[in-house]
């Protein structure tokens, strides 16, 4: 039996159709090459370490170096996009980077390594949080936490078809005179570059811009996000100096560096984890992609649930404490390839799954004129923690042979954030229901 829609719902479906296919499908797009090009390096370190004599400490501090300086860039870029409007700020955040990705083919050692993992972080800072920015423009909070989770499961397929991927590219070694590592790092920048220059034609700033839209989608759009503008937010306008020592900013910005820590540092270390169970380079990259395919999959449902219900608590909570249980347990399968799999599948899951509802959670958190500021210096503060942990894992497998250790410090971290989440959104109702009574 069909559901007959008021005039009003019909209006409102119409509309949020026609800004979900105009917008996300690409912005998708773009995400996946922005992964692809951040994680390559995990799939050139198979042939690049050996050729260029970097060492697991090097490479895992070359690695985190990307983060420095995307932690240094994250907020003044999401600031400049605010005053110079996405369509150009994102357009020219995907052309420097992927020139940049093109040129780490062009490396000779540890320290043009570093050299090129810092501009890669400074020249890619700014989009995600960019993106989730532009997002809350043009989608109500309540579209937000499965809107979000269909535009990040662009992280796990950028592993999900990178990784075999990435292992096909490294079989033209030789070709041309070139490495297969160089080949890598040349083709995946490409799209990129172009993806860039199609910013300019198919993004628009503002629903008010949007003449693909009727004047009555227009009006209906901009009074549900004017709406949602009205409502109290924990975090209103403030400095950035009061802004970066408020509490529930910090406690955000310490619950998502537990997932970020994770998913970056298992995007770089996972395939030499792999590796480690005598696969050859293909073989790595296509049981590399099975957590990823699982967890593309369920972080779409898990954001759908959460919008569904309502909630964001317990739907953030319990993706951390997968993680912090999966990672854990890969201490008890040493030398088992299927069940150390499942564990970081576990972990991947519980780490993609996370992001759908706690940046919808983050958003409502805020008000419009902190959001800019707030998204981009959470997202900074835990990318910076993601690539100490990228670090950590390299210097602690160096110095103890495993990788079952080197993970401990993301176990206590995401077992942290998934109490902290519960405690602070506790102590937030708990204050409005007593705001409440005392009015």
């Amino acid at each position: 039996m069909s559901t007959v829609l008021t005039p009003k719902a019909a209006l409102e479906k119409a509309t949020m159709r026609r800004v979900t296919l105009r917008f996300l499908p690409f912005l998708m797009i773009c995400y996946f090459f922005a992964l692809l090009d951040r994680v390559n390096v995990g799939f050139a370190a198979l042939q690049m370490n050996k050729d260029l004599g970097l060492s697991p400490a090097v490479f895992g501090l070359g690695s985190s170096l990307f983060f420095v300086a995307y932690f240094l860039v994250e907020v003044p870029s999401n600031l400049a996009l605010e005053k110079f409007g996405a369509r150009r700020w994102i357009a020219r955040i995907m052309i420097t980077w992927g020139f940049i990705s093109a040129g780490m083919a062009f490396i000779v050692g540890p320290y043009s390594f570093y050299g090129m993992r810092l501009l890669l972080g400074a020249a890619e800072a700014g989009f995600f949080p960019g993106v989730v920015l532009f997002l809350t423009y043009w989608f109500p909070s309540e579209y937000r936490a499965r809107i979000i989770a269909i535009f990040m499961v662009s992280i796990p397929i950028a592993s999900f078809i990178g990784s075999p991927l990435s292992a096909l590219l490294l079989e033209l070694n030789g070709v041309l005179g070139l490495k297969g590592w160089q080949w890598l790092f040349i083709v995946e920048a490409v799209p990129t570059v172009l993806l860039g220059v199609a910013c300019l034609r198919i993004l628009t700033d503002r629903p008010s811009g949007a003449k693909w839209l009727t004047a009555e989608q227009r009006d209906w759009l901009l009074g549900r996000l004017d709406a949602d503008t009205g409502k109290k937010a924990a975090i209103g306008h403030m400095s950035l100096w009061k802004l970066f020592s408020n509490k529930h900013f910090l406690v955000m910005a310490m619950v998502c560096a537990g997932a970020s820590a994770t998913g970056s540092a298992l995007s770089i270390w996972q395939p030499q984890i792999l590796k480690g169970f005598g696969l050859t380079n293909l073989q790595t990259g296509l049981i590399n992609s099975i957590p990823y395919g699982i967890a593309s999959v369920l972080m779409i449902l898990w954001g759908r649930h959460s919008d569904r219900t309502g909630e964001r608590r317990w739907h953030t909570a319990l993706a951390l404490l997968l993680i912090s249980g999966g990672l854990a347990a890969l201490a008890f399968t040493p030398g088992m390839l299927a069940p150390s799999v499942m564990l970081l599948s576990c972990a991947l899951i519980g780490a993609y799954s996370f992001k759908g509802p706690f940046w919808a959670l983050s958003s409502t958190w805020m008000s419009p004129r902190a959001a800019a500021a707030g998204l981009a210096g959470i997202n900074a503060i835990a990318n910076l923690v993601g690539g100490g942990a990228i670090s950590l894992v390299g210097i602690i497998k160096e110095s103890t042979g495993s990788f079952s250790i080197a993970v401990l410090p993301m176990v206590a971290l995401t077992l942290l954030g998934g109490i902290s989440v519960l405690l602070m959104t506790r102590q937030a109702r708990t204050g409005g229901a007593s705001a409440a009574t005392a009015s």
